[in-house]
């Protein structure tokens, strides 16, 4: 093992070097399936022998490998048994005694294995935890106390559930008596340790994962062990409010020490416990409230405090939402200090504020958007407004309007020197005249009746849009107001409006080019009530040329690829400029496709921001839909190639997005057949290796469809039918793609000739049936109705009712009966989509027409049964689905690289219609019924009469009626 361990090692330390890190992983990566290679991963870590770098590679790599290998997509564990124990069993303890920076990545792992294995395959960690538990070894119980953290957190976003609420009282038997003990040690040795700065420092970081921990612990329910401590748990939490040795305090003033950490926790648990138990916790609130108003009033600007500031004013926000408390701000004088004191001063903009402007302007934008996850005292001041004016909205808004006045009062004396008073006063008015929480897509959608939000920026804001020498963050706020209220505006003062949006992206401020360009791609995305385009479309296209072209000279300014696609807002804007102008892309596609393919080729060698990579393949897409009808053969030509090198270089991240685009560029393109190129491309996307990856397989799905819908005959002729039915049964196997491997299914059954087929239809069933007589899925049952509609109906092709039976028979004899009944049958009025319905009523009408084993088989029952299963979708016919070609919004805060699939909006279709040609259904099934009826000598009109009741008999005339 030790000529393994040493060969690892080398590997991780090589994974470290830019030049050798891909091959490096990849080596490792080779190795994954090597026993025992997971606990020598753990040995590495564990050995200080091995210097810190490769420790800390090798406990990345190991949080990695649990992520990818632990289990498979049905919960299975995919490590040997005795690999598992030992892993767990071992990591708890490692984790205990190796430092922070490794802590980090194993309490990542553990979190992983949590996820899937706790607590009934896990029944032992907090056992194991406790007893690691220590009256005062800070270090050992920092790590039970992380493991802990990792392990809890996850339990806030979750759903209420038995399951859930079972596990946590399994902990809390375990966990919730030793965790208020090891409170209440903690508290002695830091007032004993006062002024004894590195044991108090140590003990405090221990302090502040008991918070988390409190925290977690009550993030569904109050535990039981707390609320009998309320008493004890507020006054501990109020002593640590306002906890203030020196020993613990830092010279630095923009990061937050232990302290300030502290405090916001603190405040976390404080918003918790007012809003889901002020029952319990409501009569210890008072002593909070009125700490918090002292500290917001002395506390200093220095960006160490930003966090507990934003926190604080979220806890006076959500005291002052509860009506009984709120009534402590009530009154004007109390109101005119809350602006004054606390308001104001955090609303204001700092120096801090002013050097991250001018230093880090892409950091500046993203604290300061609206919607933005990061606590910033500006936006808490700003909701904690907004709370008040929810409670007093006359009142506040009086109070507000004179500061207002006064601000721009200051600005009036000294335009150049007090710019910083008008900004204040734009943020104190545009706090008070939105109302309600600003949407992603429409900004603010109602406002305070009592201001008038277009006449303050005709009067006040517009002038910093239109005139040059204006302060630079005063037309920063003047575009970030058009963005915040830009539903208010009518589509006929955008007309003015907008261009002085599109002007602003010539400046040469980062943060003014940057905000324009996306409240030039927000505008552009509004609509009104009946979903035209706020800003017609016409006004746009004269712009094609210039806006896309300015756009990418911005992104590519700076050509190092960390700079290139560091700024996402510019990149999303070009997307929704060519989403816009759709073929009006057609003049400029050279110009599009050429810096596109660059900005590929440039970003594909260190892809570092998810957004950014997202809105340049969504505008790739774009490019794609709109030019590919018309150009397919430029297209093709241009971007085959670099898509092609992605794949080759094995670039992860984008490889499901470059499967998605070239499924697109089958799709456009006219042509009857597939290219050489994507002829070419057939049999590496049948590999089954390339499947393999959880990302790459709805994307190649997409693909694999799209090439059969233009080259199943060559397929077939290729000797490649096997192949696509070798990756059906790769995805039918399991819950997480069973949907992708019915969606293929189908894409056979409709482009292949139905001799091709002939030899594959038993196996293929029998791999359904396999899956139905299991345990299936609600998914799948319908799937498979869906597949059996479509089957029956296909009988042009060849296929239809009877050739299906006699598949089924050839399995199992008889076998169609219950599925038929049981299965097929109840599930049918529970498909939704209109062309599943419709498929399904082709497919009963050939059934009741046509087929011969209703006739011999099932003359009983089968064709009474399948006639009411018609008639009940024929209650409320499908209609055909008008073509809807809008293109909706990702939210893409969660994006992130791994192997989660993002689908592009630009290259999702619409639904496929097998029988477009069935407009009116009712009508299409009397006449087919009809001609059925003469075809086999007035059978239909005789099972009507004989099989169905005076009900039925009128309601099956009333649609065979000529």
């Amino acid at each position: 093992m030790a000529a393994d361990l040493q060969a690892i090692a080398a590997q991780l330390q090589a994974s470290l070097d830019p030049q050798q890190s891909r091959q490096a992983e990849q080596t490792l990566k080779a190795q994954e399936t090597n026993p025992g290679f997971s606990l020598a991963l753990l040995q590495i870590v564990n050995t200080d022998s091995f210097p810190q770098p490769t420790r800390l590679a090798s406990a990345l790599f190991f949080k990695n490998f649990v992520r990818r290998n632990w289990v498979d997509e049905d919960g299975n564990h995919k490590l040997p048994q005795n690999e598992v124990s030992t892993i767990k069993s071992e990591l708890i303890g490692l984790m205990v005694k190796v430092p922070p920076t490794l802590q980090a990545q194993l309490g990542d792992a553990i979190s992983v294995i949590a996820d899937s294995d706790f607590y009934q395959r896990w029944d032992t960690l907090v056992d194991d935890l406790v007893s690691r538990l220590t009256p005062d070894n800070a270090a050992t119980n920092n790590g039970v106390l992380k493991v802990a953290h990792s392990v809890f957190k996850k339990w806030e976003p979750l759903y209420r559930s038995d399951e859930l609420y079972t596990e946590i009282n399994h902990v809390l038997s375990k966990f919730g008596d030793p965790f208020l003990q090891l409170w209440s040690n903690e508290d002695q040795v830091i007032t004993a340790n006062e002024n004894n700065a590195p044991v108090l420092k140590e003990h405090l970081g221990t302090l502040d994962l008991i918070i988390k921990l409190l925290y977690d612990l009550s993030s569904q329910d109050l535990p039981p062990q707390f609320e009998d401590n309320i008493a004890t748990v507020a006054n501990l939490l109020h002593k640590y409010l306002t906890f203030d040795a020196k020993a613990a305090q830092t010279d630095d003033d923009d990061e937050a020490g232990v302290l300030e950490d502290i405090r916001a926790d603190i405040f976390r648990v404080l918003i918790l416990y007012t809003k889901k138990y002020e029952d319990a916790f409501g009569a210890h609130l008072g002593q909070f409230v009125n700490t918090s108003w002292t500290m917001l009033t002395n506390i200093g600007p220095e960006t160490k405090y930003d966090t507990v500031v934003a926190r604080a004013l979220e806890f006076l926000t959500t005291v002052s939402g509860i009506s009984t408390h709120a009534q402590n701000f009530n009154n004007a004088d109390v109101l005119g200090q809350v602006t004054e004191k606390v308001v104001i001063p955090n609303l204001s903009l700092r120096e801090s504020d002013i050097e991250l402007f001018e230093d880090e302007p892409i950091e500046f934008i993203r604290r300061d958007l609206e919607g933005s996850d990061e606590d910033t005292r500006r936006r808490s001041a700003t909701n904690f407004l907004k709370k008040l004016m929810e409670q007093f909205e006359k009142e506040v808004t009086t109070v507000v309007l004179r500061y207002v006045e006064h601000f721009l009062g200051e600005y009036a004396k000294d335009r150049k020197g007090n710019w910083k008073a008008k900004d204040t006063a734009v943020h104190l008015f545009s706090s008070i005249a939105a109302k309600g929480v600003a949407t992603a897509a429409k900004g603010v959608l109602s406002v305070n009746p009592n201001v008038d939000v277009i006449e303050f920026f005709q009067n006040t804001v517009a002038e910093d849009l239109t005139t040059a020498d204006a302060p630079t963050l005063l037309k920063v706020d003047a575009v970030k107001y058009l963005y915040i209220f830009r539903s208010i505006l009518s589509a006929q003062q955008w007309q003015g409006a907008f261009p002085l949006l599109v002007q602003h992206l010539n400046s040469d401020n980062y943060v003014v080019y940057t905000y324009a360009a996306i409240a030039v791609d927000r505008a552009l995305y509004l609509t009104n009530e009946a979903k035209q385009p706020i800003i017609p479309r016409e006004s746009i296209v004269p712009l094609a040329k210039d806006l896309p072209q300015h756009l990418f000279a911005l992104i590519t300014k700076d050509t190092k690829p960390e700079k290139v696609q560091e700024n996402e807002f510019l990149m999303k804007c070009v997307m929704r400029v060519l989403i816009v102008i759709r073929d009006g892309v057609l003049p400029i596609a050279d110009l599009v496709i050429t810096n596109l393919v660059n900005i590929t080729k440039v970003i594909r060698h260190n892809p570092s921001n998810p957004g950014f990579c997202y809105y340049h393949f969504e505008s790739l897409g774009a490019l794609i839909r709109y030019a590919g009808p018309a150009q397919p053969e430029k297209i093709e030509s241009s971007l085959f190639t670099p898509f092609m090198e992605v794949l080759q270089n094995a670039v992860d991240e984008f490889i499901p997005y470059v499967f998605q685009l070239y499924a697109s560029m089958v799709a456009t393109n006219p042509a009857p057949t597939l290219s050489s190129g994507f002829q070419a491309l057939v049999a590496p996307v049948l590999s089954p290796t390339t499947w393999d990856t959880k990302g790459n397989v709805p994307a190649l799905k997409m693909l694999l469809i799209a090439m059969l819908q233009k080259g199943a005959e060559q397929i077939a002729a290729a000797n490649q039918t096997e192949a696509i039915l070798v990756i059906f049964q790769k995805l039918v196997g399991t819950k997480s793609n069973e949907g992708h491997a019915m969606d293929l299914i189908e894409a056979v059954i409709a482009t292949f000739p139905a001799p091709a087929l002939e030899a594959y239809w038993q196996p293929i069933l029998q791999l359904m049936f396999t899956r139905l007589s299991g345990s299936p899925t609600e998914g799948f049952k319908l799937r498979f109705v869906r597949f059996y509609y479509l089957a029956a109906a296909l009988q042009d092709k060849g296929f239809g009712p009877d050739a299906f039976i006699a598949a089924a028979d050839a399995v199992q004899a008889n076998v169609f009966t219950p599925i038929y009944t049981t299965i097929i049958l109840p599930e049918t009025q529970r498909l939704t989509r209109p062309t599943d319905r419709k498929t399904a009523v082709v497919a009963l009408a050939r059934t009741l027409g046509d087929s011969q084993a209703f006739v011999d088989r099932y003359a009983k029952r089968g064709w009474t049964i399948s006639c009411e299963a018609l008639l009940k979708l024929l209650i409320n016919p499908p209609l055909p689905q008008a073509h809807d070609d809008t293109i909706e919004d990702r939210d893409v805060d969660e994006l992130g690289f791994g192997a989660a699939f993002t689908a592009l909006n630009t290259c999702k279709t619409a639904p496929r219609d097998p029988f477009p040609e069935v407009t009116d259904v009712k009508a299409w099934v009397g006449a087919y019924l009809r001609e059925a009826d003469k075809r086999h000598n007035g059978r239909v009109g005789q099972f009507v009469q004989e099989k169905l009741d005076e009900q039925g008999r009128a309601a099956l005339g009333s649609v065979m009626a000529a």
